[in-house]
């Protein structure tokens, strides 16, 4: 029997060893550094209260993954709406296993609402012509907003080369300094203008002021069915539905863990990889650690890294041409860091219902006197995330560098940070703080800046190894939501069982706009995705 041995047990890599299982005879050997499955899509679980870092929407505009987590986490029998999901103008068969989702492996339908704090006041995301809106921004900021947009869609910038000319050519100077600039910012930590364009052409490629103002105007006149989820005509900031894990992400990554190694595959915890040995120009065996120090290694026919380029390039035990290890060395990473703060209640209100907890999945904090760049109420992920539903369980998030002083911040001194700062701009009382806990997550985010434009001369080497596959975020710097990641995993499964040695429809995934799914903090939505930034996370 053939073998694959796959660095890393986040969601690219259990989808690799779930579809080399399930439709080939390749047997897979999963190596994670970590004790837990899902990589960044984890669930942490804190005295009960659950965390999702960066958070996951389980939205895709691929059937291929929807499908695949209904697979493994059929809906909950509260959200059936019958035998079919509803998409726009379509609707699908439900999986045979999806027929009667009871129990808490199940998906939740949830909605989704997240809104921009600034100037003390609650924006809607995306920025919708409302009364409110343009209470909120005054008048002389409206017009300068409407004026510099029209400027730029009459005379749009000659040469797209950075983030800030994506942004402006999008949605106007005004609007771009107002709502894009600061918090782009603080989440990379570098000008907009230092930033690749491709990260903006990647990240929200669909989205502009004319498909909000289409979304909203169309929203005013069609009734929504009750059961679209999918929802593949919308850019994701618009989507209005997610299906959501009842104990957040990590459940999904934990419950595909266990069939992998139900099935027979091999997942090694607390294994640090440190070596890919090369012959001829072809990789025959990855070694490193365990936990008690002791080396081990494993040989296997085909190979999948998700563990960050320039890791990868530094454990290959081969004749690296100079130019790719100064660019894989030189790629940089954005750095997460997670408050949990279980609180008595929130100081900001529903209007509508001032005794009902605020409705948000996530707030994005454009305040430019606190460094928070975002916030997750994660009652309203999931109901099941919080031990005790009369407490608020909040996600304050911090984006830098490991070399910041931030980083090395005690967790007592992180808390606190968190606790002054939602205080200061009126988001909670201190005194009502009831608990706390930090988490701290290292290369979160791939940057696209510094060498990154010369990104080209890795991934042209990396492809010369024709059984090595570069999948998942950190295993392409590529800011993959979950799906993403997943779609990578499962066309590298494709191209093994077609014979395929050319990995390029591998590097396409979300490049086109079929696959787009937005879910980044850095342009106030999503990770994230998936979606994490933040993930942005997605």
């Amino acid at each position: 029997m053939k073998q694959a041995v796959i660095i890393g047990a986040g969601p690219a890599g259990l989808t690799a060893a779930y579809e080399l299982l399930t439709r080939s005879n390749i047997k897979p050997i999963v190596l994670e550094s970590s004790t837990y499955m899902g990589g960044i899509s984890r669930t942490v679980n804190y005295k009960g209260n659950r965390i999702d870092i960066g958070g996951h929407r389980f939205f895709s505009k691929s059937d291929r993954v929807m499908n695949w987590w209904l697979q493994h986490m059929p809906l909950s029998e509260s959200a059936q709406a019958g035998q079919v999901i509803t998409y726009q103008n379509r609707t699908t068969d439900l999986p045979s296993d999806a027929k009667t989702g009871i129990g808490d492996a199940v998906m939740l339908l949830r909605n989704r609402k997240s809104r921009i704090y600034f100037l003390r006041k609650f924006f809607e995301y995306p920025i919708q012509l409302s009364g409110q809106t343009l209470k909120n921004l005054g008048l002389v900021r409206t017009i300068k907003i409407g004026f510099s947009y029209l400027w730029a869609a009459l005379f749009p910038p000659r040469h797209i080369d950075n983030l800030e000319q994506f942004f402006i050519s999008r949605f106007g100077r005004e609007l771009y300094g107002t709502f894009f600039q600061s918090y782009t910012e603080k989440v990379w930590g570098v000008p907009c203008d230092k930033i690749s364009a491709e990260w903006g052409a990647q990240r929200v490629k669909g989205l502009s002021i004319t498909k909000t103002i289409a979304h909203f105007v169309k929203s005013m006149f069609k009734k929504k069915a009750s059961g679209d989820v999918s929802q593949k005509g919308t850019e994701t900031s618009l989507i209005e539905r997610f299906l959501y894990p009842k104990f957040g992400p990590g459940q999904m990554w934990e419950i595909v863990g266990r069939k992998v190694q139900d099935m027979g595959g091999q997942i090694i915890t607390e294994f640090h990889v440190d070596k890919l040995r090369v012959v001829n120009g072809h990789v025959v065996a990855v070694s490193g650690t365990d936990k008690q120090g002791t080396r081990h290694e494993f040989r296997g026919d085909y190979f999948f890294s998700t563990m960050p380029i320039k890791e990868l390039v530094t454990a290959l035990d081969a004749s690296v041409p100079n130019n790719v290890r100064e660019v894989s060395q030189g790629l940089q990473y954005r750095d997460f860091i997670t408050v949990g703060l279980l609180v008595k209640k929130l100081t900001v209100k529903d209007k509508q219902n001032p005794e009902r907890l605020i409705q948000d999945n996530w707030i994005y904090i454009q305040e430019p006197e606190v460094s928070a760049g975002r916030l997750q109420i994660f009652n309203n992920w999931s109901p099941f995330l919080v031990a005790q539903p009369d407490n608020v369980w909040i996600g304050v998030e911090y984006f830098c560098y490991e070399t910041d002083k931030m980083w090395s911040l005690s967790d007592a001194d992180m808390s606190k940070l968190a606790q002054e700062e939602l205080a200061k701009i009126g988001i909670i009382t201190q005194s009502d703080v009831l608990d706390s806990t930090v988490i701290r997550m290292p290369k979160t985010y791939p940057a696209y800046f510094g060498v990154y434009d010369r990104f080209e001369e890795v991934r042209q080497y990396t492809d010369t190894f024709d059984n090595l596959f570069l999948v998942g975020r950190n295993g392409m710097h590529k800011y993959n939501n979950q799906d993403h990641s997943m779609l990578t995993a499962m066309t590298a499964v494709d191209n093994i069982i077609a014979g395929r040695v050319d990995k390029a429809n591998i590097w396409a995934v979300n490049t086109e706009s079929d696959y787009h799914e937005e879910k980044t903090p850095e342009v106030m939505e999503e990770k994230k995705e998936e979606e994490q930034p933040a993930a942005a996370h997605a």
